[in-house]
């Protein structure tokens, strides 16, 4: 058995993916297969660019509570 090396990529290319699925419309394995990545790969990417969305989201959201009360 051969051992695959992991390929890194850039924060750059992984919001471009992301973007592809999120704004553009593609689903996830048309997206994965047309930059050569796996599915898992990128639905791993799209779930954190959501959690760190929806933190920064709440982090907005509890100042605004804070402000107001």
């Amino acid at each position: 058995m051969t051992k695959r090396k992991n390929r890194t990529y850039t924060n750059e290319f992984k919001q471009e993916a992301v973007a592809l699925v999120t704004e553009q419309g593609y689903s996830v394995p048309k997206a994965a297969a047309s930059l050569g990545i796996t599915d898992k790969l990128l639905y791993n990417w799209n779930e954190r660019a959501e959690l760190l969305r929806l933190r920064k989201e709440n982090k907005e959201l509890r100042m605004e509570k804070d402000i107001l009360t």
